[in-house]
């Protein structure tokens, strides 16, 4: 993947996490400033979604770790170094925990 692509699938990406959080209904407040994505959860946590341009990936950090996803090309979804979790499943599980409550990201 070049960086064109990368910045295009990335972009992307952030646009449908927040159509995502708002059709999904949950109380998650969303700013996006410099290509970091910042979900805040009514208990003030945190998930922050960032770009690492220089090595084509999609991290996200979270109160339980962060997470590396690679685009796979194939499938047109991000997804985890480690064992390969879609990006989206990932996110509604992690706010989810945060939220206290289940949310459903997709």
């Amino acid at each position: 993947m070049n960086d064109a692509d990368f910045k295009h699938h990335f972009e992307a990406t952030l646009f449908a996490i927040e159509q995502a959080i708002e059709n999904s209904g949950a109380d998650i407040e969303f700013e996006i400033t410099n290509d970091i994505l910042t979900l805040e959860f009514p208990n003030r946590s945190k998930i922050i979604i960032n770009a690492q341009s220089a090595v084509h990936q999609l991290w996200v950090a979270a109160r339980s770790g962060g997470f590396h996803f690679d685009f796979d090309v194939a499938s047109g979804t991000w997804r985890t170094k480690q064992g390969g979790a879609e990006l989206f499943a990932e996110l509604s599980r992690l706010a989810s925990e945060q939220a206290g409550k289940a949310v459903r990201l997709d």
